[in-house]
Parts: structure tokens; C-alpha cells; sequence
């Protein structure tokens, strides 16, 4: 899935019971209860998964006693001995009366009394006695021995805890995962959306393999109404059954009086009813207005990661692949898309046809699986014997020509990359009206975001890039992800890492006009601005909550495992060897699901000369965060060290952590060609490597290929900063932009003062290159926005002044007419956009003028594509202006320039707009729902609105979790949005007091702990920096 735009209290919803089960870890029982039958013959068999899954707690239920520091036997045997004599003496002293006429007599005191050694051993003799006796009373023919008491006792046994379902019977499952004692085999799915009313009906036959001896079944579904559900076992007759549900889970459940036998098949079959969907997954609605005013609704799924429940029962879990046949009741005046192309379409009334699909000759995960109905058109072409096509709606027809072309390319070159075809007959690409991700790589059905699949025929090279790259990434999503599937959400990065990697490589190939290495180089550095926080995550790390299961989808699993996939093919000797490791990897698990050793497997078979690969790279996937190296110089002798990068300090933290580094340099007498890098693998906390004494400095990370920051020290910066000087041409620009980004880094680590930093700046004052400029400019456009939003009005007018000072030539030099280069777009955008935010006179005089322009020809002048938002940002600063951009945005039906127009009026800085705004795109009706992510990041970029922001989502936030799940990239967004800005004690307790006060809607969410990680980061930075800011000349 691409995002693009790009734990919660689960216990509370538990019986009390399972709640303080709950406090121990999971670990097998000592006492096997499934196997050792005979020694407990009253106990029914466990299923396999009941004891793999056995709670540590169920050892109090079986012992009666808490654990001790003893061997299992001893502690058994211990354990009896105690509660006898412990229910010796309570029996006892439940016999005693208070009247008994043996009433003790003083003793004389002329006796002696006995010492207080012979009264502890009397007392000692009487309770082993008395439980001797008890023990030769209640159980006869025990012998207490280390192996135990053989005989069972006749008390009935302790039943394992499990939770209630909804008729109060008990739910016979207790975990997340669902047991793996069933297979499902294939699904028949007939699914009858009524588009009046919002509703659907739905039959559901599931056909399954027995793998292990069962008593139940259980599977997902959820806000599904059954209303009748029958079961079959082989070729008997079916029979109703009735269906248990466990809500906080999803889950539901059939018992059996009788085990079902492993290698045995059944069927289960659910006849359901539900509505459809108000949000932006499940079987959901959605609706446009079509060019005579006239709304238009359809129904579409969005089932990743955990919603194909919410569409019919399943088992909803990417290991449970199987075959689906799909069967829609549909409208005559509506057609229908699936998975597979359509077989057949016949009338099963006088006003319902039913469209069947083909049955999918793959099997699939239950995420993948998808339908639509509504009124589209397509355009259609032939790619090495697939049939590609291009939906939307009839309007937008005429924007699909470069999406068409692009996908037939990208088809063919993955079918000759992968050396595998692409297995299905069709390939589909819809663009979906109301649509929350930026795509979804549904096997052979790929849905979208109109913005990221449309174009118009004066697109600039910029939105075509956007538009390519998502293809691309949807497109190696149909081998890395549907052909092979990762096991579990905590190895997303199986998916989304290779997706990633593979529509940069991929478009550098095909389509490198496109330039999208200056995209990726900067998506890295925005994956190590995440991966820097102690809040941060393993790129496979566990994964036990639906919420943790939808933080899985942030820029850890994309855009980090791109880049150490990025890391290792660079670092491998030759040429074509990542390439027969990937293609090993799809070869073997083809049609099954993995895990990350299993891809590190496959590249090791192939290395030449033979390399662990795994030792390399599970110190990249296994521990969160990335490396600092750090470089000192004597003479010949370089010494390299490394240790965390960890921007917050955390004693729980293991500072001895290390990474196996692939490490790369150049120096001053060969730094640009490929041929001028050499490599160094630095594993250890300190190594040492010999340069001639003769060089005079040393660039680490050619390219910036490796996920790891430099410090040079010193001496080594200023040795840079001095080569840059005099030849700016001297390194690449992707090692100047790695520079800059570098030394902000450090600058926020504290390890390099700010001057430093202008001083590499001050260093590269000629420079022209988008990659290093744009990087320049995000990181001093941050720290003007920290000092506007915390009103140091006098330092922020420093700060622009410098933005304005360094960059004002080459802004100046921009013009504004069409450019066909890409990189001199990308260049043009970055400066302009800032010169006009900053309020650079020449720069909003002249976007004014080419929006009068743009309006008086009745919108006929086009604006230029890379100049657009800049203009329309400038445009929204006016009333009239804004009224005008508002007009505009509901009558366009050019998407990329639909969402710019939203931009522009979401930056504007009037307060009664910002309320508008916010509150229509929460509402829905005049700006889809979908774009209110966008709504408040480009608000909270404006001084006027940042405020209301975090003011709209604290007092909607039960709204918004309803449009938006917990935990997913859009709730992610908005957190980060509305408090990244903050740099004070007193925002950092209104956030606190605000998430921690949601409980289990949210307070347990990934991102608010990074959220508050980085409001305590830019207090420090800003509390560092403010003296020296107030130096600054």
C-alpha cells in the first residue's frame, strides 16, 4: 500500500480474570496437557494451539501457588504438601468452638516453663503429623515422590480462562492470532450491495483442511449481522451451527461436541447482512458530483491490513492464503470490477444481475481481495499478454493516457526484472473518487487516489513523477507482497521496503527523465529523521494490537527498509548479485508467505564470494535507530568509530549497540565517479584504516547510500568546508545535500554548533543543484517555523532574512514561464515557494500578477505546474482571492491541480477561514473527508493557525478516530502535524495531559510518544540555540 502524502487498553475490554492473567509472559506450561493424557485422564485433549498459546498464569491454576525459584517436580510436590496442610489447619479451626468446656488452667508458677527451641519443635511435630494424616486421608495411595503423585485426583480439572462472547457463553479462543489448526482452502463470496439504502447482504462458503485435531474454529469478522451459519463435514449433510463472538477481537467461533480430525475437510457457510462502510475501509461508500451536479455513489474496499473482516467472515491473517470466487448482485444501471476478469453476468431478477468472476487461479491473503461498484470508464492496452486497463469515472477519462503507458512499461519490465510472470490475466488500475491511501496494491484490482493515478495533458514533469512513482510502487507490490507475502504485520517491511526500493529503481530504468533519485535521496533523509527518536521501532519488531499492526505503515517499514535495501545492494561486490538474491527469494516462496531471515537466506545463496548476509543485515532490521561514525585522523591512520545516533538519551538504551556498516568514501583526489569509492566494513566499535598522508580529506557515504550519519570531527569539516569553497563541483550533489543534512543532524545532536553549520552553508553559496538547495532550505525553513510559532519575533526575522540573503540571487533568477527540465523544476518550486512564504516582495508581486491573469482569460492561461502552489498559497492571503480559489476547487476536475487549490486555501492565514476549513473537511460534504490530513499539516505550517489547529483535533478527536482508525498513517499524520512545532513546557504538558487523558483511544499510540519525544527536543534545541541566536549577525 502506499501512503503517500503522502497500544491501546486493550485489556480493559477483558474479564477481570483475564486481566491479572494477562500481567504474565507466554510461555509453554510445564505440564503438557495435550500429550500427557494418561497421567491426566479426566482432562480433554488441547489443541495444538492451546499449547503453544498457554498462558505462564495457567501455572497458578494448576499449582495453586505462585512460582518459586525450584525445579518443576520439587515445586509440584511442595505445592500439594502446602495446601493440605494449610486446609488441616483451616478444617480445625473450623471445628473449634468458642464454648468448649476444656478450658485452659494457668499452670502453677512453680513449674518451669519450657524453652521457647522445645516449644517451635512441638509445634512443628504437630503440623507434620496433621498433615500426614491428611495426606493418608484425601488421598489414598499417593506417594510423594520427585516424579509426582501418578494417580489423578478425582477433582474435576481447572478449565483454561477464556473470555465471554456476546451471549455470555465462552469465547474458546484468547488470543489475537488465530489458532493454526485450520487452513482455509478456498472462498465463494455473493455479495448483494443495495447503493439506495447503504446497505449489503453477503453469503460467505468457506472450504478448509483440518491441520491439527480441533474442537473449534475460529475466524474474523466484525459489525457483520449472521444470520444463519451451517457446517459440513466431508461429504455429510450440512447442518446450522451456532456462532459465537468475541467483539474486542473480531473474532467469532464454532464449537464441536466431536474433534474434527486432522486431514479431514469441511465447510463452513455464513449468510450475513451489514452496512456499508462510513469510513475508508471494509466494503465502504462513497460518492462525487458528476458535470451536471448530480451526485453519483459507488462501493469500493480498502481491506489492508485488517478489514476484509469487516466485508465477510474470514480468517484475516496474511498467512491464510487461499483460492476466492467472487459472485456480485449488483443494479443493471452499475457495473463491477474484482480481482479476476469477469466470466459471466446473468439476470437473477427484473432488477439485479449477477456479475461472476472468474475463481483466482493464485491464492491470496485475505487483504488482498477487492471489488467495486459504480459507473466507470476505462482505457484499455495489451503488456506481454495482460490486458491493462485504466478506470474512472466518465469525466476523467481523458487523464488516464500517461497512467495506461506507464503501467504497460512497468509491467514489462518487472516480468523481465523478476524473471517470473505477472501470474493473472488482467491488470487494473481504478481511480476511486473518495479514497484515503495513496494506493492499494489489491492483486490484479489496484485502486487509487484520483490525485495519484490522473494527469491532464499539461501536467508538469513533477506530477507525472508522483503519479509514475506510486504506479510503480503498486506494480512490484504484485511480486513483492501478493506472490510472496510476509508471515505477520511485524515483517510489513517485506512488502513495503521492496515496493519502495523497487519504484526507484525501477523508474531510473524506464523513465529517467523523471529524475527520481533526488526523491528518494530525500526520502531517506526523512526516514532518519524518524529513526533518530528514541520512540522509533525495529524495521521487524513485534506486533501483539490492531493499533501496532497500523503504526507498522510509517516511513520505518518504507522508506528505511528501502534504504538499507538500497545499502546492501551497493555494498555487494558484484554487479548483478542483489538481483539474483531477489530473484532466488520470489523463486522459493513463491505463492508463500516469509519472514526476513528467509530473504537474507536467499541473497546468501548466491553471493559469490560466499558472505553471511544475514550476520550483515539483521543488526539493520532487529534493533530501531541507525548509527553515528564518527572520523579521526593522524597521518595515514583513519580511526572510525560508531555508536546510536540517539537524539534523546535513554538509559534503558544500549549505547553498546552495534551495526555491521557497510562504510563507503571518497577523498580529494578521485571523489565523483563510482569508480573513486572505496569500501570498508566497520563492525566493531572502533577500527582503523591507512590513507596516504598525502590526502587531504575523506567523504564517508558516497551518494549517500548507507543509513548512517558522519561526524568528521573538527578538523575534518573544516577541511570540507574549505574544498567546497574553492570547487563546489568537487563532491556530487547528492554528497553536498548528504553534507547538509549531516551537519543539522549534528547540530541537534549538540555535537556541532550552529556556526558550523552556517559555515557549510556560507560554503556552498554558488550552489545550483535541486538536491542540495531543497535540503537546505526544509531544514532552515524548520527552525524559522520553531521561532515564529514560539513568537521570538526578532530571531525569526533574523532567520528569514538569512533564507533570503543566501538563497535571494538564485530566487531572483527563477523564471516563470514554462521549464521543461525536471531538476530545474524541483529547483524553481523549492525557491519560489519559500521566497513567496517568507513574503519576498518580487516574488507574491509577481504570483499575484500571473493569478489576475490566470483569472481574467476565464482560466485558460494555465499556470505552470511546478509554479501552481506557490501561487495559489499567495492568492489565498486574499479575501477576494480565497473566495475565488474556493470556486475553483469545487469546479476543477484536474486533481493534481485540485489538491494545490486546497493547499493555497488551507494556508491562509485569516482565522474565520481556518475554522471553515477544518470544519469542512471534517464534515465532508464541500472537501472529501480524505484530504483533512493535508487540511492540517498546511495549517499548522501558518503562524495564525497552528494554535487551532491542536485546538480542532483535541476537542474532534472521537471524530476523527471514527473517519480515521487508531494508530493509522492518516491519525499518525495529524499528531505529528499539530505539535511537531511546539518548543515549550507548557505545550509539552497540554499534549501530555491531552493524549494520556484518551486511555484506549489512543494515549497509547506510537506517534504520541513521538510526538512528545519531539516537542522535549526542540525546547533543548531551542534553549541551546537562542543565546547564540541572539549573537547572530
Amino acid at each position: 500500500m502506499d501512503l503517500f502524502d503522502s497500544n491501546t487498553a486493550e485489556r480493559t475490554n477483558l474479564p477481570r480474570n483475564m486481566i491479572e492473567n494477562s500481567m504474565f509472559e507466554e510461555e509453554p506450561d510445564v505440564v503438557d496437557l495435550a500429550k500427557d493424557s494418561n497421567t491426566f485422564p479426566a482432562f480433554s485433549t488441547l489443541d495444538p494451539d492451546e499449547v503453544a498459546y498457554e498462558p505462564r498464569s495457567s501455572r497458578l491454576l494448576v499449582r495453586g501457588l505462585g512460582e518459586n525459584d525450584m525445579d518443576d517436580d520439587e515445586e509440584d510436590c511442595e505445592s500439594s504438601a502446602r495446601l493440605l496442610g494449610m486446609s488441616f489447619m483451616n478444617r480445625s479451626s473450623a471445628h473449634r468452638s468458642n464454648s468448649s468446656p476444656y478450658i485452659r488452667q494457668s499452670p502453677p508458677r512453680t513449674c518451669s516453663r519450657p524453652s521457647a527451641c522445645t516449644m517451635v519443635v512441638c509445634v512443628l511435630v504437630l503440623v507434620i503429623v496433621a498433615s500426614l494424616v491428611m495426606v493418608m486421608y484425601l488421598l489414598p495411595g499417593c506417594t510423594f515422590t520427585r516424579a509426582g503423585c501418578p494417580k489423578s485426583n478425582k477433582t474435576a480439572p481447572l478449565e483454561p480462562v477464556y473470555p465471554n462472547s456476546t451471549n455470555g457463553e465462552l469465547f474458546p479462543w484468547a488470543e489475537l492470532r488465530l489458532p493454526h489448526s485450520i487452513q482455509p482452502l478456498s472462498y465463494e463470496l455473493t455479495l448483494t450491495p443495495d447503493l439506495d439504502n447503504m446497505t449489503f447482504t453477503g453469503r460467505t462458503v468457506i472450504k478448509m483442511s483440518v491441520l491439527h485435531s480441533t474442537k473449534r474454529i475460529v475466524l474474523h469478522a466484525a459489525n457483520l449481522n449472521i444470520t444463519k451459519a451451517m457446517f459440513k463435514l466431508g461429504d455429510g449433510q450440512a447442518h446450522d451451527v451456532t456462532v459465537l463472538e468475541y467483539k474486542p477481537r473480531q473474532q467469532i467461533a464454532v464449537k464441536f461436541p466431536e474433534e474434527l480430525k486432522t486431514g479431514q475437510q469441511c465447510v463452513l457457510i455464513f449468510d450475513y447482512s451489514a452496512n456499508l462502510s462510513h469510513t475508508y475501509d471494509g466494503f465502504y461508500n462513497s460518492s462525487y458530483t458528476d458535470k451536471d451536479g448530480n451526485k453519483r455513489v459507488l462501493a469500493a474496499t480498502q481491506f489492508e491490513p485488517l478489514s476484509a473482516r469487516k466485508a465477510f467472515p474470514c480468517f484475516d491473517e496474511p498467512s491464510f492464503k487461499a483460492t476466492f470466487l467472487i459472485r456480485i448482485n449488483r443494479k443493471p444501471s452499475y457495473m463491477t470490477l474484482s480481482n479476476m476478469p469477469q466470466a459471466k453476468t446473468t439476470p437473477i431478477s427484473n432488477t439485479l444481475m449477477q456479475d461472476e468472476f472468474e475463481k483466482t487461479n493464485v491464492n491470496m491473503s485475505t487483504y488482498l481481495v477487492a471489488f467495486i461498484v459504480g459507473n466507470f470508464t476505462s482505457v484499455s492496452s495489451n503488456a506481454t499478454g495482460t490486458n491493462v486497463s485504466v478506470y474512472s469515472i466518465p469525466e476523467k477519462k481523458e487523464q488516464t493516457g500517461f497512467a495506461l503507458a506507464t503501467a504497460s512499461k512497468l509491467l514489462q519490465f518487472y516480468n523481465g526484472f523478476f524473471e517470473i510472470e505477472y501470474p493473472l490475466k488482467k491488470l487494473d488500475l481504478v481511480a476511486i473518487p473518495d479514497f484515503l491511501a495513496g494506493a492499494m496494491e489489491n492483486w490484479g484490482l489496484i485502486t487509487f487516489r484520483e490525485t495519484t493515478l490522473l494527469l491532464d495533458s499539461n501536467s508538469s514533469h513533477l506530477e507525472k513523477q508522483v503519479v509514475a512513482s506510486v504506479i510503480a510502487h503498486e506494480l512490484a507490490h504484485q511480486w513483492f507482497g501478493n506472490l510472496v507475502t510476509m508471515s505477520w504485520w511485524n515483517d510489513l517491511w517485506l512488502n513495503e521496503g521492496f515496493a519502495t526500493y523497487m519504484e526507484y529503481m525501477s523508474l531510473q530504468e524506464i523513465l529517467p527523465n523523471l529524475d527520481t533519485g533526488n526523491l528518494f535521496l530525500s526520502v531517506r533523509f526523512r526516514a532518519m529523521d524518524k529513526d533518530a527518536l528514541n520512540s522509533s521501532h525495529p524495521v521487524s519488531t513485534e506486533v501483539n494490537t490492531p493499533e501496532q499492526v497500523e503504526e507498522m505503515f510509517d516511513s520505518v517499514s518504507y522508506e528505511k527498509g528501502a534504504s538499507i535495501l538500497l545499502m546492501l545492494n551497493a555494498s555487494l561486490p558484484k554487479e548483478q548479485q542483489f538481483k539474483k538474491g531477489i530473484i532466488q527469494y520470489l523463486n522459493t516462496y513463491s505463492g508463500s508467505n516469509t519472514e526476513t531471515e528467509n530473504l537474507w537466506n536467499s541473497l546468501t545463496q548466491v553471493s559469490t564470494p560466499p558472505q553471511n548476509i544475514s550476520e550483515m543485515m539483521s543488526s539493520w532490521t532487529s534493533q530501531k535507530g541507525f548509527p553515528l561514525v564518527t572520523v579521526s585522523r593522524k597521518g595515514d591512520q583513519v580511526t572510525l568509530s560508531q555508536e546510536p545516533f540517539l537524539l534523546t538519551s535513554d538509559n534503558t538504551t544500549q549505547k553498546s549497540r552495534l551495526w555491521n556498516i557497510p562504510i563507503t568514501y571518497v577523498n580529494d583526489s578521485c571523489s565523483l565517479a563510482l569508480e573513486c569509492r572505496q569500501m570498508y566494513t566497520l563492525k566493531y566499535k572502533t577500527e582503523n584504516l591507512k590513507v596516504p598522508e598525502s590526502v587531504k580529506w575523506l567523504k564517508l557515504n558516497y551518494k549517500n547510500t548507507g543509513f548512517y550519519i558522519v561526524d568528521y570531527g573538527n578538523d575534518g569539516w573544516n577541511a570540507l568546508i574549505e574544498a567546497l569553497s574553492k570547487n563546489i563541483s568537487v563532491l556530487t550533489p547528492e554528497d553536498r545535500a548528504s553534507l547538509i543534512y549531516n551537519i543539522f543532524a549534528l547540530s541537534r545532536l549538540g555535537r556541532v554548533p550552529f556556526q558550523q553549520v552556517l559555515h557549510l552553508l556560507n560554503s556552498m553559496s554558488g550552489e545550483t543543484e535541486p538536491s542540495p538547495v531543497t535540503e537546505a532550505l526544509l531544514q532552515l525553513n524548520s527552525i524559522y517555523r520553531l521561532l515564529d510559532k514560539r513568537q521570538e519575533s526578532g530571531l525569526a526575522a533574523r532567520m528569514k532574512a538569512y533564507i533570503l540573503n543566501h538563497f535571494g540571487s538564485l530566487m531572483k533568477n527563477q523564471s516563470w514561464g514554462e521549464e521543461q527540465s525536471l531538476s530545474k523544476q524541483e529547483l524553481r518550486s523549492a525557491l519560489v515557494s519559500t521566497a513567496c512564504i517568507l513574503n519576498e516582495e518580487s516574488c507574491t508581486d509577481q504570483a499575484k500578477s500571473l493569478f489576475k491573469k490566470y483569472h481574467d482569460s476565464n482560466f485558460t492561461i494555465k499556470i505552470p505546474g511546478d509554479l501552481q502552489q506557490a501561487v495559489f498559497t499567495v492568492a489565498a492571503q486574499s479575501e477576494d482571492d480565497w473566495e475565488t480559489l474556493l470556486e475553483l476547487y469545487t469546479a476543477t476536475t484536474y486533481d493534481a491541480e485540485k489538491r494545490k487549490m486546497l493547499k493555497g486555501l488551507a494556508s491562509t492565514q485569516d482565522p474565520r477561514h481556518i475554522a471553515w476549513i477544518l470544519k469542512a473537511g471534517l464534515n465532508g460534504d464541500i472537501i472529501q473527508t480524505q484530504e483533512l490530513p493535508l487540511i492540517i499539516n498546511t495549517v499548522c505550517n501558518g503562524f495564525a493557525g497552528y494554535l487551532f489547529a491542536w485546538d480542532f483535533i483535541q476537542v474532534n478527536w472521537d471524530r476523527l478516530i471514527e473517519k480515521f482508525p487508531v494508530g493509522s498513517f492518516a491519525i499518525q499524520t495529524i499528531v505529528k502535524s499539530t505539535t511537531s512545532q511546539f518548543s515549550t513546557q507548557a505545550h509539552l504538558d497540554q499534549v501530555q495531559a491531552f493524549f494520556s487523558s484518551l486511555k484506549q483511544r489512543g494515549s497509547q499510540m506510537r506517534s504520541v510518544q513521538e510526538a512528545l519525544e519531539t516537542i522535549r527536543l526542540n525546547k533543548r534545541w531551542m534553549e541551546s540555540n537562542l543565546k547564540a541566536f541572539g549573537k547572530w549577525h
